[in-house]
């Protein structure tokens, strides 16, 4: 492939990453560092619709990390049994590892902007995960 097909490749899947990922949306972000002690304070100060838009925010980038599981799965069930011990197959097992350690920190702060929303008596439809 000639440099030129190389670039555009890798623009277009860094555009597709920005809009699977959310971003753009007035600044609101998943942060999976985010501690969840801030977390919380945020929730605490936020109205039912800044919540639920900040769940949504969330349940979005834990769905997106689900597909590319997905995505990283199928690669490795493509690797032949009698390779599974090879650089490759261990390097998608790691990327699978890292995948689901960002879902669960992810789906932490998912479920306390939820939990404060479902206190509040906010919308909760279209949030289940």
């Amino acid at each position: 492939m000639s440099i030129m097909k190389h670039a555009a490749l890798w623009s277009l899947l860094a555009l597709c990453s920005l809009v699977v990922l959310g971003c753009g949306k007035g600044g609101q972000e998943a942060d999976e560092a985010k501690p969840i002690s801030e977390v919380k304070a945020e929730a605490e100060k936020m109205d039912t619709n800044q919540l639920r838009a900040m769940a949504m925010t969330y349940k979005e980038a834990i769905v997106a990390k689900k597909n590319e599981i997905e995505k990283v799965t199928a690669k490795l069930k493509e690797i032949p049994l009698t390779e599974m011990i090879g650089e490759e197959a261990k390097a998608l097992k790691a990327d699978i590892a890292k995948l689901n350690e960002s879902i669960t920190a992810l789906k932490a702060r998912f479920d306390v902007y939820y939990e404060k929303l479902k206190e509040s008596g906010g919308d909760l439809s279209g949030l289940q995960i």
